[in-house]
């Protein structure tokens, strides 16, 4: 961009001054590209199905052991050993083929039996 601008500026100036921004012109640019592909190196890709282990979905089916999770708004099949309800907020622990491994976020909770 700042060499677009410095050879419309350039037309518009004298000979010594138009030479001295373009010179400028191209260093803004060239440093402009350096800066960007430093930036670019650490950014790590973040795409595919591995990168939701860690994340949270809500159980559509109940997983007892296998069930259904809703994840980014996508149906996925799970496996849940412990079991989990419909409702429940799971984290997502492993990938296996299209199946998703999860545990539930919060400890089963006692229910009160009374005869």
């Amino acid at each position: 961009m700042a060499l677009i601008g410095a050879i419309v500026l350039s037309f518009f100036l004298p000979w010594p001054l138009n030479l001295v921004v373009l010179v400028g012109g191209v260093s803004l640019e060239v440093g402009e590209v350096i800066w960007g592909l430093r930036l670019a190196r650490r950014w790590r890709p973040k795409s595919g199905p591995e990168t939701m282990v860690g994340k949270t979905a809500e159980v559509v089916v109940p997983c007892r052991p296998n069930g259904q999770v809703r994840v980014n708004g996508e149906l996925w099949g799970a496996r849940c050993e412990v079991g989990a309800d419909r409702g429940e907020a799971v984290r997502i622990t492993s990938l296996n083929e299209l199946s998703l491994g999860v545990e539930p976020l919060h400890p089963a909770r006692e229910h009160d039996s009374r005869a």
